[in-house]
């Protein structure tokens, strides 16, 4: 249970930064741009960054790759769920004319509804989290290198 406390914890915090800055974007009408959405993967990063970091001081010698890895995993999986679900929320219940405003960027060129935008806006925050994962393991996993004593 202890394992799984510091992942969530940060998951929650994590989401909790993605939609803060969510709505920090909507105050200035920047939400409807594509291009801001790449901040969320350094948002997300950041957040598995500190959760494997954190779980390898406190595990010090019993660290292994797989416990970072899922570690980093459990952290981006809670936020992408939050931040998936408030996204779901802010689209139909706060801002209906969200998704138009949003289609327009594209030149009105696809026609999609909330399920396939509330899809992609999933896997895209999966996507984030395998790659950050991927990436912050590279950082903390344990050197098996022969020439650590120079």
């Amino acid at each position: 249970m202890k394992t799984l406390s510091l992942p969530v914890r940060f998951g929650l915090v994590t989401s909790a930064v993605l939609i803060a800055y969510f709505l920090i974007l909507s105050l200035f009408n920047k939400h409807i741009n594509p291009a801001f959405s790449f901040f969320n993967a350094l948002i997300t990063g950041f957040g598995v960054y500190e959760a494997v970091r954190l779980s390898k001081f406190q595990l010090s010698d019993s660290f292994s790759y797989g416990e970072g890895f899922k570690t980093g995993m459990i952290t981006g999986f809670v936020a992408t769920l939050l931040f998936t679900a408030f996204f779901l929320f802010y689209s139909t219940e706060v801002n209906p004319d969200f998704l138009p405003e949003l289609m327009q960027t594209f030149n009105g060129k696809f026609k999609v509804d909330i399920g396939m935008v509330t899809f992609v806006v999933a896997v895209m925050g999966l996507a984030t989290t395998v790659v950050a994962t991927l990436a912050v393991m590279q950082l903390f996993k344990n050197s098996r290198n022969i020439s650590q004593n120079k």
